[in-house]
């Protein structure tokens, strides 16, 4: 039996993407095989799809972090044929191929169910982002930061984090300060609930100073760089920053005084290697009080396999805001 499937293999000194036809026996015989239904595309599997080693170190591979569909093939576990299930993070589309295929062979232990309530294209349209902006929003409610302490801050607000942060954020009562360097996304982060829109520019310009005024009763970064100091130097005293991102910079130059002035709490946040119970419980929020507004809002576009490579070089220069769904054939 055969399927479809994009594959990046190494081509003269660099790497292409092609929508290849795949053999069924390829995958294996182990764990659970799921037909897929829906992916989407993040940042990481742009650079899956572009040969970035640091992601992906065996190639020929089918990129894809994010996969919704149902199960074909059980075995040993807790699934049966036909349940719909979400399987993202662990090692799919890194080294195990991923969600840009109509089939994934993965350990049952990776999979979710898909939450009562909730359907399999809303649930891409979540995605790892989704997931990673529950878990942000969720270490700073378990740190005590709550809608009367003040606004909370988002950086890297266009992307998939940062628009669904803003959304959960002002769903639960929060005032939301989004930071974007898209000039024409003000609007559009209004839409999705922010009350206040910062410039990139804007919120960056005091960077390099060792203290900042205090604003903010939390924040989520998503950048890291600059944007998560500045954002540190801000918060209020007390006050907790969830960091998940490095697409600015791996890097935190600043001293300790936000630290130990203010009390200030840098919150790590990983959606990747977490238990699959955590992520069922956040799934489940999604699906019932947590629930974004303008779902809609948050779709930047659904592309078949055939474009999935346009949209790479897009979301790698930055020219993406929200989220990009991947529909299976």
């Amino acid at each position: 039996m055969t399927f479809q499937a994009l594959q990046t293999r190494e081509v003269d000194g660099g790497f292409q993407t092609d929508l290849v036809e795949r053999d069924l026996s390829e995958l294996g015989s182990e764990g659970v095989l799921v037909r897929v239904q829906w992916s989407s595309l993040n940042f990481k599997d742009a650079l899956s799809a572009t040969g970035n080693k640091g992601v992906t170190r065996n190639f020929p591979h089918t990129p894809g972090i994010d996969a919704v569909g149902v199960v074909e093939e059980a075995g040993d576990g807790p699934f049966s044929k036909g349940d719909a299930v979400i399987c993202t993070g662990y090692d799919l589309g890194m080294n195990t191929d991923g969600g840009y295929a109509e089939y994934i062979r993965v350990p049952a232990e990776w999979l979710v169910p898909l939450p009562e309530g909730m359907n399999s294209r809303d649930a891409m349209v979540l995605g790892t982002a989704g997931l990673t902006a529950a878990l942000c929003v969720e270490s700073l409610l378990d740190t005590g930061v709550n809608p009367d302490q003040g606004p909370v801050l988002v950086t890297g607000a266009t992307g998939g984090v940062g628009s669904i942060s803003v959304a959960i954020l002002a769903k639960l009562g929060f005032q939301v300060a989004a930071v974007s360097g898209k000039q024409d996304a003000a609007e559009w982060l209004k839409q999705l609930g922010a009350s206040e829109v910062i410039s990139r520019e804007v919120f960056l310009e005091n960077a390099g100073k060792p203290m900042l005024k205090e604003q903010w009763a939390g924040a989520i970064d998503c950048v890291g760089g600059d944007a998560l100091t500045t954002a540190l130097k801000s918060v209020k005293y007390g006050g907790s920053v969830a960091c998940c991102g490095l697409a600015g910079s791996p890097e935190l130059n600043m001293t300790v005084f936000p630290f130990i002035l203010r009390g200030v709490n840098l919150l790590g946040v990983d959606s990747v290697e977490l238990p699959v119970e955590i992520k069922q419980q956040m799934w489940q929020l999604l699906a019932d009080e947590w629930i974004p507004g303008g779902m809609s809002q948050l779709e930047a576009a659904e592309i078949g396999l055939q474009e999935v490579n346009e949209w790479v070089e897009k979301i790698l220069k930055g020219r993406v805001r929200g989220r990009v769904l991947v529909r299976l054939p």
